[in-house]
């Protein structure tokens, strides 16, 4: 069985979209630091999609 994760339709990650300072958005951007549903889905993508990914939410551990 395949394990889906729903990061890329997140209501988180679409308040951090709209207002990364809010508490909402600040909140996602912590959490996806330690996050396992974050972490299969950045390792389920392609390395373009990773290094899209990484910049655009300034996550250093795949900007590799």
């Amino acid at each position: 069985m395949e394990n889906q994760n729903n990061c890329a339709n997140c209501s988180m990650r679409a308040k951090y979209d709209a207002k990364p300072k809010s508490f909402a958005g600040r909140f996602w951007r912590w959490h996806i630091n330690f996050c396992p549903g974050w972490k299969q889905y950045m390792l389920s993508m392609d390395e373009n999609g990773k290094k899209e990914i990484a910049e655009k939410y300034q996550f250093k551990k795949y900007m590799n």
